[in-house]
């Protein structure tokens, strides 16, 4: 008959990679107040963690010329890492990548105002 050992202590929540998603009106690149809630979830679950990097990636539709897009996912992108860091993220863990048209979530024709398209994600990480 052994003493019985006391239950081991809770873990601590696992923090696994996650990718949030902030979405933008047509032609825009300002946080609505729906796109900011997201920046701040994604800003305290990267906190939360201690997130060794954060990759904010934007994105546009098709309606629009190729060159105009690449700028306007820039500015997206951008204004999603702006964000994150004056809501407290560490500036050298977050690196900013845009991909204009080319790679959309919903896949279209040309000209086409999709509003799934219209976006930045946010892709956190802890190693």
């Amino acid at each position: 008959h052994r003493p019985e050992r006391p239950p081991p202590p809770p873990a601590a929540p696992a923090y696994e990679a996650r990718e949030f998603v902030v979405y933008f009106p047509f032609d825009q690149y300002v946080l609505t107040p729906e796109a900011q809630a997201v920046v701040q979830q994604a800003a305290e679950y990267a906190k939360g963690g201690n997130a060794t990097r954060v990759v904010v990636t934007g994105h546009t539709d098709t309606s629009g010329s190729d060159a105009y897009n690449r700028k306007l996912s820039e500015r997206r992108a951008r204004a999603v890492a702006d964000g994150l860091v004056g809501m407290g993220l560490n500036a050298t863990t977050v690196a900013v990548d845009w991909k204009g048209e080319s790679a959309p979530a919903v896949a279209t024709g040309d000209g086409v105002k999709e509003p799934l398209n219209r976006r930045s994600t946010v892709s956190i990480n802890f190693q």
